[in-house]
């Protein structure tokens, strides 16, 4: 394939009925010569309206404004643009928690919170930083897509722009599904299942678990970036609308057959034994891979406490957390599967994992519910 490169500034569309955050938004992606701010609106509707005009890489659309809202605008806005990527932007409360989770079922990409006054947006350099972050990520997602659909290829190993600056420790490298190398799949009963997931992850695990059979008769353990309040929502979300018993952890929580447990926002989650019980243990130690929850963390107890007897999944996500955990549970003998890169909103965790050979399958997020039954099923039988 031709590396065409990509010197394309990521276009942004904000919408946000506040003038003042509009134009403290603009004031920060304003030094960025990465990223663009094409056109903005006060409500839903005007961003309809001036979509139709301009070609547009990523919205960032706020919740609650006049005329249309935020969620009722996105089918309108998709189907203006359908491959245009929206980042919802919401206040952290429970209301907000579960109407961006809405969005996201209704088609948005991602969801960022937006900070409650003035003075936390001007000083708040992480937000500023999530904030780009995020738009590059999901706008470069944009633009490749737009690419291939034009007939233009891109070099399948160059790597998304993950949380680029802070993050510019954590050097790798996608490779191309012909170069992935593949390793075979462990032996061992698996007698836990072990997920992590970032941006597209909501939609992912929804997807993946809505298709599980619970007759699987394992545990399961979740590590979601999210912030509080949110996994909660989520958790709760999987117990409706799937067959399986999901919620928030707790601290001592024992797992269980047929339990899907998720780590809390805020909190580490990881797994250890107890006398004759398997527990859910929470702490709130620095992040790791910039995150709390982290994949990492949980993936490397539960090689610990399950060894060989692990499957562990890495669904869609920004940066490389999971790839430590991942290596530890390939060592111990434990198997690991990866979402691919077409179903991915973005692909920089599995890519990671994918790149590293550490997986046994790296394929679309339809079929992974039923590789892991098989694989479970194989090995019972």
């Amino acid at each position: 394939m031709t590396d065409v490169g990509n010197n394309e500034p990521v276009k942004v569309m904000m919408v946000d009925d506040s003038a003042i955050i509009r134009g403290l938004y603009r004031r920060m992606i304003d030094q960025d010569p990465d990223v663009e701010i094409v056109a903005d609106a006060s409500n839903g509707q005007l961003a309809i309206d001036r979509l139709k005009n301009k070609e547009v890489d990523i919205i960032v659309l706020d919740i609650e404004m006049p005329v249309m809202d935020g969620l009722s605008a996105i089918p309108h806005l998709l189907k203006v643009q359908p491959g245009v990527m929206i980042l919802m932007a919401s206040t952290l409360t429970a209301r907000n928690a579960e109407f961006s989770l809405q969005a996201l079922s209704a088609g948005a990409a991602d969801y960022i919170e937006k900070p409650t006054s003035r003075s936390e947006l001007t000083s708040g350099q992480s937000f500023k930083d999530e904030l780009l972050n995020k738009i590059k990520a999901l706008g470069a997602t944009a633009q490749r897509r737009s690419r291939r659909g034009a007939g233009i290829t891109q070099s399948p190993t160059s790597p998304e722009p993950i949380e680029a600056k802070k993050k510019a420790d954590s050097n790798w490298q996608l490779a191309s599904t012909s170069d992935i190398r593949l390793r075979e799949p462990g032996v061992t009963l698996p007698r836990i299942i072990a997920v992590g997931s970032s941006t597209g992850g909501p939609q992912a695990l929804s997807v993946v678990f809505g298709n599980l059979p619970v007759s699987l008769r394992v545990p399961i353990v979740v590590a979601q970036h999210m912030p509080p309040m949110f996994t909660k929502t989520l958790a709760d979300r999987i117990n409706s609308q799937t067959e399986w018993s999901c919620r928030e952890a707790e601290d001592g929580d024992e797992l269980t057959p047929g339990t899907i447990l998720v780590a809390p926002g805020g909190f580490h989650m990881v797994v250890a034994r107890e006398g004759t019980r398997v527990v859910a243990k929470l702490n709130q130690e620095p992040a790791v891979n910039f995150c709390r929850p982290a994949v990492d963390p949980l993936f490397i107890s539960v090689a610990d406490v399950y060894g060989a007897a692990s499957l562990a999944v890495i669904l869609t996500g920004m940066g490389n957390d999971g790839r430590n955990g991942a290596q530890s549970i390939v060592e111990k003998g434990g198997t690991l599967y990866a979402q691919d890169e077409s179903s991915s909103v973005v692909w920089g965790m599995p890519g990671t994992v994918a790149a590293a050979g550490l997986c046994s399958k790296v394929i679309p997020l339809d079929t992974i519910a039923n590789e892991m039954t098989l694989h479970v099923t194989r090995l019972a039988s």
